[in-house]
C-alpha cells in the first residue's frame, strides 16, 4: 500500500483492508468482465426504461457499490488501472492506445495482472479487447480476439470452453464485451451507431421515445432518442450475454470456487459522459462474488477499479506490490461495518491522441470538486463518438435554460467546478466561487491536492503538462515526449 502519511488522507487511500498472503479456502479461479462504456443503466441500479434480470440476478448474490468510479473515462487508461492498481497519471496510458503513442510505463509491465498470476501457475486468457499498449506485454495463454463479442452466444461458448480445457489448473479470464460501445456506419468512419439487434438479440428491442433520454442530458431529438434507444438494446444484449457466460461457468463447475468481478469500464459514449469527470462518465456499475467472503448486500462505501488488482491477488493469496494506489475489497464485500474512504477520485488526460484536457476530480459522500487543469488554454471535444447533443443544447428553444448552461459549462469549463451532488445529482448548477460554499470548496481542494501529492501525480508539474500538450498538437506525427 502507499506509504506516503497525509492528515485526513488515509481513509481516502485505503479501503480498512488489510494485505492477505492466504488464499481464500475454495477460490481458485477469477472471471473479470468489463463492459464497454456500461453507465448506471441496469435495474439494479434503479434502471426503468429497460429490464436486466441476469446482471440484476448477479447483483443480488455479490456485493453492489453503489458508488464507484473508473480512473478516468476513456477505455485504455481505465484498463490501465484496472491491469496495475494504479491511477493512468501513473500508468503512462494517459489515452488510448492504438498506435497513439501513449502506453504503460517500461517499468510496470512485468507486473500487470496476467503477468503476475501467471507467473503463480494460472492459465490466463482474455476474449475481446485488451486495449492498452504494448500489447505484446500482457502474457496470455489463451487470446481470442478475432471473435463479434456482440455476438453473445458465440463468446459463452469460448469461455466456457476455455474453463473447462483449463482442467485442474487455475485459470484467470478476462471477457471483454464490447456492448454498449458504438460501432462505425459502415463506409462512414465519423459516424457511430448502435446495432439494434445482433444475432437476433435483444428479442425485444426498445423504441426511441422520450423515456428512453438520459437525465444527465435533457435535450430531446428524433436523432437523441433513436441513439439513447440503440444504446439500451446494447446494454440488454449485454445483459443476456452475462447470463450465458455464468451459465458457462456453472457447468464447468466453478460457479463456487471463482471469484467474479463485473464493471463497467466508463459511462456511456455520450456528451457529459465518456472523456469527461462528471458522473456520467465516471460511475460504472461494480459487483463482487466472492464465495465465502462477499455478503449478498448494497453498499454506499466509494470504490474504484483501482481497487480490482489488489482485490484479486487478496483473494488468490498473492503478496501486494508496494505503492498501490487501491486497496482489497475485502473488508468491504464482508463487513457492512468496515472503513470506507472519506474521498473518491477520478481524472483524465487523452481520449485520441490529439484530444488533450487534462482534469481531476475528487467527491465525497454530497460535494463533487472538478479541476480543469488547463483551463483557458485548451477546451475539451466538444463531441464523442458521434454524439451531438450539444449541437441539440444550443439551439434556441435552449436559451437561457439550466440544459444551455451545463453545456456551455461542457464545452468551455471553467478552472473549477463545485456540485452538489444531493442536489443536483446531474451535475448542472456550478458552485464554485459561492461564498456559501468557500468552506467546502477549500476542504475538497486541498483533500484533491493532498491526494495528487501522495500518488506522485506528474501533472502537477506545469512543464510537464505543457509537453503533453504539444504532443497533442503535433498529431498524426505521435512522438510522445
Amino acid at each position: 500500500m502507499l506509504q506516503v502519511i497525509v492528515p485526513g488522507l488515509v481513509a481516502l487511500l485505503l479501503s480498512g483492508c488489510g494485505d492477505s498472503a492466504e488464499s481464500e479456502p475454495g477460490i481458485r479461479n477469477v472471471l473479470l468482465i468489463t463492459a464497454d462504456d456500461l453507465g448506471l443503466q441496469l435495474g439494479s441500479y434503479g434502471e426503468s426504461v429497460i429490464e436486466t434480470p441476469h446482471l440484476d440476478g448477479l447483483a443480488a448474490r455479490s456485493t453492489q457499490f453503489d458508488v464507484a468510479y473508473v480512473t478516468q473515462a476513456s477505455c485504455s487508461s481505465s484498463r490501465s488501472s484496472i491491469f496495475s492498481g494504479l491511477y493512468p497519471h501513473a500508468t503512462g496510458q494517459y489515452g488510448l492506445a492504438s498506435g497513439s503513442g501513449l502506453a504503460l510505463h517500461p517499468h510496470l509491465r512485468a507486473g500487470t495482472l496476467p503477468n503476475v498470476l501467471k507467473r503463480t501457475g494460472m492459465r490466463t486468457g482474455i476474449i475481446g479487447k485488451l486495449h492498452v499498449d504494448p500489447e505484446s506485454s500482457f502474457l496470455f495463454d489463451q487470446r481470442v480476439q478475432n471473435i463479434d463479442m456482440r455476438r453473445v452466444r458465440d463468446v459463452a461458448r469460448v469461455a466456457g470452453r476455455f474453463m473447462v480445457d483449463s482442467g485442474a489448473q487455475p485459470f484467470f479470464l478476462l471477457v471483454s464485451y464490447s456492448d454498449p460501445h458504438t460501432l462505425p456506419v459502415t463506409g462512414d468512419a465519423d459516424h457511430m451507431h448502435f446495432p439494434t439487434q445482433v444475432d437476433g438479440l435483444p428479442e425485444e428491442p426498445v423504441e426511441p421515445s422520450e423515456e428512453t433520454l438520459f437525465d444527465a442530458q435533457q435535450v430531446d431529438s428524433e436523432a437523441q432518442r433513436r441513439r439513447t434507444a440503440g444504446y439500451y438494446n446494447a446494454v440488454q444484449r449485454l445483459d443476456v450475454g452475462v447470463g450465458l457466460l455464468l451459465e458457462a461457468l456453472q457447468e464447468a463447475g466453478h460457479a463456487e470456487d471463482t471469484l467474479v468481478i463485473f464493471v463497467g469500464d466508463h459511462g456511456p459514449p455520450f456528451c457529459r459522459g465518456k472523456t469527461t469527470t462528471y458522473e456520467f462518465g465516471l460511475r460504472i456499475p461494480f459487483l463482487v462474488h466472492w464465495p465465502g467472503v462477499s455478503l449478498p448486500m448494497r453498499t454506499d462505501a466509494m470504490v474504484s477499479t483501482v481497487d480490482i488488482f489488489p482485490t484479486v491477488l487478496d483473494a488468490l493469496g498473492v503478496d501486494l506490490p508496494p505503492d498501490l494506489h487501491g486497496a482489497s475489497l475485502r473488508g468491504l464485500v464482508s463487513d457492512p461495518e468496515a472503513p470506507q474512504r472519506d474521498y473518491l477520485v477520478g481524472e483524465f488526460h487523452f481520449h485520441a491522441a490529439s484530444q488533450f484536457f487534462p482534469r481531476r476530480a475528487i467527491r465525497d459522500r454530497r460535494y463533487k470538486l472538478i479541476h480543469n487543469l488547463l483551463a483557458g488554454q485548451r477546451k475539451p471535444r466538444p463531441e464523442v463518438d458521434g454524439d451531438k447533443a450539444y449541437v441539440t443544447a444550443g439551439e434556441s428553444r435552449y436559451e437561457g435554460t439550466d440544459v444551455r448552461r451545463a453545456f456551455e459549462t461542457f464545452v468551455n469549463p471553467p478552472e473549477y467546478e463545485l456540485y452538489d451532488l444531493e442536489e443536483d445529482p446531474v451535475e448542472f448548477h456550478n458552485l464554485a466561487g459561492d461564498p456559501e460554499m468557500e468552506e467546502i470548496e477549500s476542504r475538497l481542494k486541498q483533500a484533491l491536492m493532498d491526494w495528487r501529492h501522495a500518488t506522485r501525480d506528474p501533472f502537477l508539474d506545469p512543464d510537464y503538462a505543457a509537453r503533453y500538450a504539444r504532443f497533442a498538437d503535433d498529431q498524426p506525427g505521435k512522438q510522445v515526449p
